[in-house]
């Protein structure tokens, strides 16, 4: 009975979400009927798709073609089937409703997930379980770039989905739908890395608690010591694995799926001279390790009412005087990162149309210590990001650590964008919060969404140089 009351539930608030997404669509549509910002280039790469046109490419485009080959395949059925002519058939506003699809799909996806990861809950959380899901579907970042042909709805769908299948064990599947993740931005990798990552933190974990039964008169601990007491253990832990066959080969038999992805991603590489199609003037790596510390903070803005509390802070308080050195030591280092490594891309200081140029410019450079300054700050976030996590076993911590440095470091550009997926799967790992917190967090992401769809469609105006109308965005 109570499976069934949540099933109505859920599909209940996905009916409403889907309507009231529809109706933000048609108002923004209406009133940005051309394409917009990065949509002067994907809308007319798709239009040529959809002329079946598609040895032709606009070289300023520097993803791979999933979001065009996708938009043809869902779009030209359908059009043959309602029996449309005409230019309608890839309009900017049809291929922009192809992303009000994804937004439904990652709904779903997004609570299969929080399903599958809390199972521990499953008879007493299902009000949380749909609250969450609802909440994430709607984070502001992803859901405003629901209503414009960006790539992201799309991206975040078949990452979620390589997810959830490896989640389930399906591998094969996983790394097939990665390849469809990578397809829309090639940094996706990292995440079907990370799902390989998982597979090897649950064999590693599945050992740890083996060897625990074994060495109980060593003591080890029942957990993976997440400290630097336990790093030794650890060390000796993992060289005995990885010189050990049997652990190998049950390694190589449940990831081989993705490793087949990875080389076929390298041969990718080599034959086109790097990871970006297209310009590449505008997408040189670096090692800009302030990154970290912009989604940390990110991070604890966006989760706070979900991960953040009086008791928490009191707890880093305690953490602060029972390890001063500790701190000290992160904060020393996290000063000179900031001090050598922090890059600027000529985009975040040009482009006044995104938030990220104001972040900048009002907070940032409002003064050359400002960037010092915030470190403290960078620490907690960083400390409530693990805490958050705590839960989460070692192996696992270092896996998602790993796939998150790689997706955030090599970016010298600014954009919240690239913080979608990395965030959404913290967000999903963390205990479920309660009831309220839920409510309060979705009264956050509502306000935020309702304010920056308002500021889109109100508060326009124009460059010195040019007639068009700019909006502001994320």
């Amino acid at each position: 009975m109570m499976e069934r009351f949540e099933g109505y539930a859920f599909t209940a608030l996905c009916s409403a979400n889907f309507l009231i997404s529809c109706l933000l669509f048609s108002k923004i549509t209406r009133e940005q009927r051309d394409p917009y910002m990065d949509e002067i280039f994907h809308v007319p790469q798709a239009q040529k798709y959809c002329d079946g046109k598609f040895s032709e490419w606009d070289p300023m485009i520097t993803t791979l073609p999933g979001l065009y080959l996708v938009s043809v395949g869902v779009i030209k059925p359908l059009v043959w089937l309602a029996g449309w002519t005409g230019r309608v058939v890839c309009s900017t506003g049809m291929l922009r409703f192809v992303n009000l699809l994804f937004n439904c799909g990652n709904l779903y996806l997004l609570y299969l997930i929080i399903c599958k990861l809390h199972l521990k809950d499953k008879t007493r959380a299902a009000s949380r379980r749909v609250l969450s899901a609802l909440c994430l579907s709607t984070f502001p970042v992803l859901y405003f770039f629901t209503f414009l042909y960006y790539t992201d709805a799309g991206s975040t769908f078949f990452a979620l989905f390589t997810y959830l299948m490896s989640l389930y064990g399906s591998h094969k599947a996983a790394a097939l739908l990665g390849c469809c993740a990578i397809l829309f931005r090639q940094t996706n990798i990292i995440w079907v890395a990370y799902c390989a990552g998982t597979v090897v933190a649950q064999k590693l974990d599945d050992s740890w608690k083996t060897e625990q039964s074994k060495k109980k008169e060593e003591k080890w601990p029942s957990q993976v010591p997440f400290s630097l007491a336990g790093a030794g253990k650890v060390m000796r832990f993992l060289l005995e694995f990885a010189t050990t066959t049997s652990n190998v080969k049950s390694v190589l038999l449940a990831a081989w799926p993705y490793a087949i992805v990875a080389v076929g991603f390298l041969a990718f590489i080599i034959l086109n001279g790097g990871i970006v199609v297209g310009d590449r003037t505008s997408h040189e790596a670096c090692l800009n390790f302030p990154q970290l510390f912009y989604f940390f903070s990110f991070t604890l803005l966006f989760s706070g009412p979900a991960s953040f509390s009086y008791r928490r802070l009191l707890s880093f308080f305690h953490s602060l005087k029972k390890q001063p050195l500790t701190y000290l030591l992160l904060t020393a280092v996290s000063l000179f990162l900031v001090w050598k490594f922090t890059f600027v891309h000529k985009y975040l200081l040009a482009d006044n149309r995104h938030y990220p140029f104001y972040v900048w410019r009002k907070v940032i450079q409002r003064h050359e210590l400002v960037r010092f300054l915030l470190v403290p700050g960078y620490v907690f976030a960083t400390w409530n990001f693990l805490e958050s996590l705590k839960s989460k076993s070692l192996f696992w911590n270092l896996a998602f650590l790993a796939c998150l440095t790689a997706a955030t470091i090599p970016q010298k550009l600014l954009e919240f964008r690239y913080f979608i997926l990395p965030y959404l799967l913290y967000r999903v790992h963390i205990p479920l919060p309660s009831v309220s917190r839920l409510l309060l967090e979705l009264g956050l992401y509502t306000a935020v969404n309702i304010a920056t769809l308002y500021i889109f469609i109100n508060k326009t105006f124009h460059w010195p140089d040019s007639t068009d109308i700019q909006r502001f965005m994320w």
